[in-house]
């Protein structure tokens, strides 16, 4: 008597049932079936399944490009690693070759900004694209003051050496070749008037004009002294407001800075700024303080409308 050879594909599916005389014949039937099988769901797109591709360290640059081409001028190590599904170690070496070609630098610990091709040669592009990723990375609050904040109002001459951005902890200056960072501390950080600028990558927030003035005075001797706030502020007053002074005056709290930034402005030849400002002063009836807290009083002379000891004598350039 006959057996019977069923054959069933993978999905359970019946086939065929060939007669088990001879064996050479059922053997030859059941594997052209089972090729016939393997055959059809290989092109019916159900064959083996292909391995995802696995990222390498060459991807580095491809990956680079494209955050370029959306306009993202950084990356953080934990991001590429995450997302080329590398190593650590794989990461540095490539991290490596892109910085020997000057397409990125490590700014910080883990934190890398793309330089575009337009500014190989100097191997690093301005500070204002990148600093709000860089600030949001150090997870503090920040705004660009200073000698930068008075560039960026339009202070032609005023081209800092190091961008200069003022914050509410104490920071490790950042130096690369072509590019300096210098953060300033301030306690009452929160009272600042500042302001949006856009730049090339979005909106960072930049002092005010007004608040810009009064933070020269305080940190006069980290900028170069009293002769170069005033060499700024001859500039500045262009975009100051005489209301406004008074408003960040207040907001600031202090009142000896505005003593000397009133007569700064009126050494400057903009002394129409600072009329309801001297009003101000006057109503407080504040102590005699120096002009520059550096120096001695000497033989100082008095300024009785900004109750000053005049200790030194101060010379814009402009």
């Amino acid at each position: 008597m006959e057996k019977e050879c069923k054959l069933f594909d993978g999905d359970g599916l019946y086939l065929l049932t060939t007669p088990t005389s001879g064996k050479l014949w059922r053997f030859i039937i059941c594997k052209m079936a089972l090729f016939m099988v393997l055959f059809a769901k290989l092109f019916s797109g159900g064959g083996m399944p292909r391995k995802a591709k696995t990222a390498t360290s060459s991807d580095l640059p491809s990956w680079v490009d494209s955050r370029q081409a959306q306009g993202l001028y950084f990356f953080t190590r934990e991001e590429a690693i995450a997302t080329l599904k590398i190593t650590e170690e794989a990461f540095k070496k490539a991290a490596a070759r892109l910085a020997k070609k000057n397409r990125i630098l490590r700014i910080r610990s883990g934190f890398f900004v793309i330089v575009p091709l337009e500014y190989r040669t100097t191997g690093v592009l301005p500070a204002e694209w990148f600093i709000a990723d860089l600030m949001a990375y150090m997870e503090q609050p920040y705004y660009v003051g200073l000698l930068s904040a008075a560039s960026l109002h339009g202070s032609a001459h005023q081209q800092p050496q190091q961008f200069q951005i003022v914050t509410t902890t104490p920071q490790r200056e950042v130096r690369k070749k072509g590019l300096a960072i210098r953060f300033f501390f301030k306690t009452n950080f929160n009272a600042t008037p500042v302001t949006q600028i856009k730049v090339q990558t979005g909106h960072i927030p930049v002092s005010s004009p007004e608040a810009t003035a009064i933070d020269l005075i305080r940190y006069a001797r980290t900028i170069g002294g009293l002769d170069r706030a005033m060499t700024v502020l001859q500039e500045l007053a262009e975009t100051m407001n005489a209301a406004k002074l008074i408003e960040a005056v207040k907001a600031e709290g202090n009142l000896v800075c505005a003593q000397r930034l009133g007569w700064l402005m009126e050494k400057a030849g903009h002394g129409a700024l600072v009329v309801e400002l001297a009003k101000l002063i006057a109503s407080h009836n504040p102590p005699f303080t120096r002009l520059d807290p550096s120096l001695p009083v000497g033989k100082s002379e008095k300024n009785i409308k900004w109750r000053l000891l005049i200790n030194t004598d101060v010379e814009g350039d402009l």
